[in-house]
This record gives structure tokens, sequence and C-alpha cells, in this order.
């Protein structure tokens, strides 16, 4: 059986890369909406599944794992930045603050009729922010395409005081969730 990852970020493909995971990339087509309604663990869940699926039904002996993060402060999702302006409200929000990083991870093989879903919750506190800071880090570029404005792989780990739960999960791929997973559903380790 062939493993797909449903993503095409790059903090995804490395980290599985970083575990000898032989697997191809299909990027998801699907539009990731959040509906109002949900909380943030359905939200997901949910977008982890129809990633999955949308894979899953043009790869159907293949075993697909997709995922969705989100980061979480004050119940509300921050999406990733519209523009710099909107970045810098974002890193300025979670300034000395302690907010969650969630994901949601789904693992799909139709031919076996398989479908597991689940998440992983980090809680990231963040350093008093100078506008120094924020401007420099800014500057750098790298709060594009990241959902809470920053990566914590990168420069965005000068903003982070602590750290509690997994830290894969904040990069964006809990890999131990991950790993449990394929061994309890999958007998792959």
């Amino acid at each position: 059986m062939n493993i797909i990852l449903a993503s095409a970020s790059p903090r995804r493909k490395e980290i599985l890369e970083n575990y000898n995971v032989n697997f191809n990339i299909i990027k998801s087509e699907i539009d990731e909406v959040i509906l109002d309604h949900e909380l943030p663990i359905q939200v997901v869940m949910r977008l982890a599944l129809e990633k999955g699926m949308d894979v899953a039904c043009k790869n159907q002996g293949e075993l697909v794992i997709a995922a969705d993060t989100i980061v979480v402060l004050d119940d509300m999702i921050l999406g990733k930045p519209k523009d710099e302006s909107d970045a810098y409200n974002t890193l300025n929000s979670l300034s000395g603050r302690e907010h969650q990083v969630v994901t949601g991870i789904s693992l799909i093989n139709l031919a076996d009729n398989k479908k597991v879903v689940d998440y992983v919750v980090s809680k990231v506190k963040f350093k008093n922010l100078s506008e120094k800071l924020i401007l420099d880090y800014l500057k750098t570029g790298e709060f594009q395409d990241k959902a809470g404005a920053y990566g914590i792989q990168g420069y965005g780990a000068l903003l982070v005081d602590e750290i509690k739960g997994d830290y894969f999960n904040i990069v964006g791929l809990p890999i131990s969730k991950l790993n449990d997973l394929l061994i309890k559903y999958f007998d792959i380790n």
C-alpha cells in the first residue's frame, strides 16, 4: 500500500521525510470553509477528513494522510494573514498571551473501508512582543501563509516563551499521534 500526503505544505512534507516515510504528494483541491457554528476542534477534524476524502476518492487503494492546522485565541480562530498589516495585528494580539494550535489529522484507505480522524492540541505562550520585534519579524516574510502569522520552526521561534504539548503539531503535523494511529489502525510503524 502506497502512502499519499494530501497536502502541499512544505512543513508537512519535511516532517514525513525526516522519519523516512516513503510517500507521494497529491494536494487536495477542497475549499477550506469554516462554518460559523463549529468549534475549533470540529473545524480541523472536518477539514482534515474532507481533504483526505478528496484525494482518497481518486486513489482508493492507497493510504491517504491529511491534516489541517489552526491557531485559536480566546475561542476565536486566527487564520492566515491577508497582508502585513493583518499579520501585525495578529502578532500583537498574541503578545504575552497563551494560544492553542489545533491540528486535525485523517488517515483514509477506501479499499479497506478505513477512515480515522483525530486531533492534537498544543499550547504556545508568546513573549511580550515589542513593536520593533514584531516589525523585524514581519520583514522576514515568514508570516505569509501561516496560521497565526508565525512559523515556530523558523524565526517565529524567537517570539515564543513556552510551549506545552507536541512541537510538531505546532509546525503542522503531529508525527507522534500520526505514528500511533498508523500502528493502531493500519499496522504500520
